[in-house]
């Protein structure tokens, strides 16, 4: 399938479920600050894979898209952080795991893919 716009993107379409599942399991959380950070690193995951989307070159897409693998890498850091503090049960941790796990490996795999493609220059 050709990718025609970043909604068209499987990448994107988990990060969207991922930012979904950061704010449904956090809802109850008072602390104010974190809950801003994970919700923030979710949305920068999906916001990053638009972006880069619309950018020139595979080189300035790529860039966005480790950079939506960061964000991943921080909304896992955030779920220990909330395991520990009683924010998050460990089924639901899991399952936010299981979906960054998915997400990471989708960004990987476009990342390999669009290196070795002649996508936009």
């Amino acid at each position: 399938m050709k990718i025609k716009c970043f909604e068209d993107i499987e990448a994107w379409k988990e990060a969207r479920d991922l930012t979904k599942m950061i704010y449904s399991s956090i809802a109850h959380i008072k602390d104010y600050g974190f809950k801003d950070q994970i919700q923030r690193a979710a949305i920068s995951a999906m916001s990053n894979i638009a972006e880069g989307f619309d950018r020139g070159s595979n080189k300035e897409f790529i860039q966005f898209l480790i950079i939506a693998r960061g964000s991943v890498s921080e909304v896992k850091s955030l779920c220990y952080a909330a395991l520990d503090l009683g924010y998050l049960q460990k089924d639901i941790l899991n399952n936010i795991f299981d979906k960054c796990g998915k997400l990471t490996n989708l960004l990987n795999g476009f990342i390999r893919y669009l290196k070795s493609s002649s996508r936009k220059g």
